[in-house]
């Protein structure tokens, strides 16, 4: 779990009186020193004292501000000088450089991220029942909510999953009800579903598998298909029945004439899952769980048409035989009767449409091949993809602008983003909207962050719609994209992946198609890179084509431009004074600091010297030229 973003960091800050700091001849690095001095932690053992071992703890660390206001500082005349006579030490916060914001409101954002065994919708489960008993020990102002849950999505997809697996087989079990006529062996024939999707349930389990999209949408696959062994069972037990032989015989028989061409039938269906075992990358993760739950089911099947339906069989017609090959009663009878009667008109028909081809194969071939010919003329327009697009209602806008922007500027550039982000997007099928702008505090953060933030000019925008109303997502994406460009130049704006299954099919990455330029000189690879990407932004169907890196940070470099003060700094203690110096001189206080300095450094030259106004050693060493009138001074 990372560090919380956005609020502030809590940091000890000594604010230095700086007037009074040099008053008394001291520099800003002297309080450094001072504090480096008086702040050790240091390991102080144990010691075994009788039959008791102890362990020994040093005061050299400041236990309360107080201590660190009572550090000395300097001996002057005498008199001790404390951290407090030039500094204040207070508990405040570093400067901030993350803001969060919730619907405009600030706000402090805390992640949790699950790792790769566990099951999302159980480590959510137990989040949502631990927060009411957390924001029990919390100010009653503060408000916890939750803005992104990604179980919301795993959640609807397994339900989605298992309701179109549910509504599958009542309308196989409705369809052989229909033409059996019988809901007895309508019944062992349907029983076989949830028998043989539980006995793949278990083989994926022993694999080490999960409940997911893809194991769930492999057996919904399979519902269709898994009566067909036992369709075939029963069908050919009645049929022996027909013929006059006892139940227990017509089973025996009936199992065995098919036990051959039905295994070859389930093989068949089998092996054409084979090939994806040999998959490699993303695909074999997705598509692997899904072919195994296919054919463990189909598996399951065929072994429980050899063993659980002749059971139910002679379980269920031992005293109803006399039932089998003969007329239903009742409504039902009468509509099975006219529905007999419909079937086999049709195929009667089938039978002399087929006669027909066959008198006139070469025509028919003909005909057969320009329609496949004609439908393969339709390809260039399907488009292709690697796994369909999720409508997930969410939107996740990453916004760069200008290098070297402020934190505090990045904020209202995003207030003018989402005031057109509404503008867009009605109210009523807008649910939420989150930013996360600059760089976290913590390097945790960086490290579990895919969004590509990489300063303070950085943004990301979540964007949450209406889940039970909303129009499609990729049409805002197409239309922001557009308007955003527009209102805002200068300014760079890519949409990431929001929903987990784009997340996970980009392993993490910020872009579905990820090009990286490596070399030992990075402003020629960054070179390269801006040439793929404008190559890139060419091509039909592109969008958000952008270089991750920037090389443009802007920056302040001071300069020493008169080669004689180096030299004249050179021949003195350098390591203790230049530090002194640029000390003295950036602060633009008097010149005591600088006769103090040049006295560490050995000169031999008049005290009058180095009494000279700070301003004429500014620009000595900063400008090479001084002044005339701070010459004639």
């Amino acid at each position: 779990m990372p560090n919380a973003y956005g609020g502030k960091t809590r940091q000890i800050m000594v604010d230095i009186d700086l007037s009074a700091l040099h008053g008394k001849g001291l520099s800003p690095s002297d309080v450094v020193n001072a504090i480096s001095a008086e702040n050790l932690i240091l390991p102080g053992g144990t010691e075994k004292i009788g039959s008791t071992e102890y362990a020994v703890e040093l005061n050299g660390s400041p236990a309360t501000i107080q201590e660190l206001n009572d550090i000395p500082l300097k001996q002057v005349n005498g008199h001790m000088i404390y951290i407090r006579d030039v500094a204040h030490v207070r508990d405040g916060f570093a400067v901030q450089q993350n803001i969060v914001r919730s619907d405009g409101i600030r706000a402090s954002l805390l992640s949790i991220i699950k790792s790769g065994a566990a099951s999302t919708l159980d480590i959510v489960a137990r989040l949502k029942k631990a927060v009411p008993q957390v924001a029990k020990t919390l100010p009653p102002e503060l408000e916890i909510r939750t803005l992104l849950d990604q179980s919301l999505f795993v959640r609807a997809a397994i339900q989605s999953v298992i309701k179109e697996a549910v509504i599958a087989a009542c309308l196989t079990a409705m369809m052989i009800l229909i033409f059996l006529g019988n809901w007895r062996t309508t019944f062992v024939i349907v029983i076989s579903i949830p028998l043989a999707i539980l006995c793949s349930i278990i083989t994926l389990s022993a694999l080490g598998e999960t409940m997911n999209i893809m194991t769930l949408g492999g057996l919904a696959l399979a519902v269709g298909i898994l009566v067909d062994d036992a369709t075939v069972e029963i069908e050919n037990i009645e049929r022996n029945l027909r013929q006059g032989k006892e139940l227990r015989t017509a089973i025996l028989d009936g199992a065995s004439q098919i036990a051959v061409p039905a295994f070859v039938s389930t093989l068949c269906i089998c092996i054409v899952f084979v090939p994806m075992f040999f998959l490699t990358g993303t695909a074999r993760y997705l598509f692997v769980p899904l072919a195994e739950a296919v054919v463990f089911a189909m598996l399951a099947s065929y072994f429980l048409s050899r063993m659980v339906v002749p059971t139910l069989v002679m379980y269920f017609l031992r005293h109803h035989v006399h039932e089998t090959g003969t007329e239903a009663k009742g409504w039902f009878g009468r509509f099975h009767a006219r529905f007999e009667g419909g079937f086999e008109r049709l195929r009667s028909g089938y039978r002399n449409w087929l006669n027909a081809c066959l008198h006139h194969r070469r025509s028919f071939a003909l005909c057969f091949l320009a329609f496949c010919a004609a439908s393969c003329l339709l390809t260039p327009f399907l488009g292709e993809d690697f796994f369909p697009k999720v409508d997930a209602g969410q939107m996740r806008l990453h916004v760069r602008a200008k290098t070297g922007t402020r934190v505090e500027e990045t904020a209202v550039l995003c207030d003018h983003v989402e005031e057109l982000v509404r503008r867009t997007i009605p109210a009523r099928e807008l649910e939420s909207i989150v930013d996360n702008i600059g760089l976290p505090t913590s390097g945790i953060n960086v490290s579990y962050n895919n969004g590509g933030t990489i300063g303070p000019f950085d943004a990301e925008i979540l964007i949450s719609l209406n889940r039970e109303n909303h129009h499609a997502t990729e049409g805002y994406i197409r239309k922001l994209r557009h308007d955003l460009n527009v209102a805002f130049p200068g300014v760079s704006f890519f949409f990431q992946p929001a929903d987990i299954v784009s997340q996970v099919l980009n392993f993490g990455l910020p872009s579905p198609i990820d090009i990286q330029v490596m070399g030992r000189d990075q402003l020629a690879d960054y070179h390269i890179a801006g040439e793929i990407a404008d190559q890139l932004r060419q091509i039909p169907g592109a969008v958000d084509v952008h270089v991750q890196q920037m090389f443009d940070l802007p920056n302040l470099q001071r300069k020493f431009l008169n080669r004689s003060i180096w030299i004249w700094i050179a021949t003195g203690s350098f390591a203790t004074g230049c530090p002194r110096l640029l000390e003295v001189l950036l602060s633009g206080h008097d010149s005591s600091g600088v006769a103090e300095l040049f006295g560490h450094l050995h000169l031999s030259q008049g005290h009058e010297f180095f009494h000279l106004d700070t301003r004429f050693w500014q620009q000595l060493i900063f400008d090479g030229t001084v002044d005339q009138d701070l010459c004639d001074a």
